[in-house]
C-alpha cells in the first residue's frame, strides 16, 4: 500500500515519540479518502512502528506492539468483515430474481 510505504519512509527517519501528521494533513498530501489513510496508519501500528494516543493523534513507537495495539487491529478488522458481510448481502438481493 502506497500510503504504508511513504510513511515507513517518514517514520525511518523520525525518533521514538515524534509525532506524525494529522489524518486531515496526509489526506491532503496524499489525496487519498479517509478510510485509505486509517488502512495504512494501522498497517504500521500493526507493524509496532506507530503508536496511537487517541484524539492526541500518532507517534513513532518504539518497535514493540502493545496488546491494545493487537485489540485495536481486531476490532478494526472485525468492523471491515461486518461492512464487507452487509455489502455482500446487499448485492446478492440485487441479484436474486425478485420471484425466486
Amino acid at each position: 500500500m502506497q500510503v504504508a510505504d511513504a510513511l515507513r519512509e517518514d517514520v525511518k527517519r523520525m525518533k521514538p515519540g515524534d509525532k506524525l501528521p494529522s489524518q486531515r494533513e496526509l489526506i491532503d498530501r496524499f489525496g487519498y479518502a479517509s478510510q485509505t489513510i486509517q488502512n495504512g496508519l494501522a498497517i504500521l501500528r500493526s507493524e509496532g512502528l506507530i503508536a496511537s494516543a487517541g484524539n492526541l493523534g500518532n507517534f513513532v513507537g518504539d518497535g514493540t506492539v502493545s496488546q491494545n495495539d493487537v485489540r485495536g487491529e481486531i476490532n478494526e478488522i472485525r468492523s471491515l468483515i461486518q461492512a464487507l458481510a452487509e455489502r455482500v448481502e446487499a448485492l446478492e438481493k440485487r441479484l436474486t430474481p425478485s420471484g425466486a
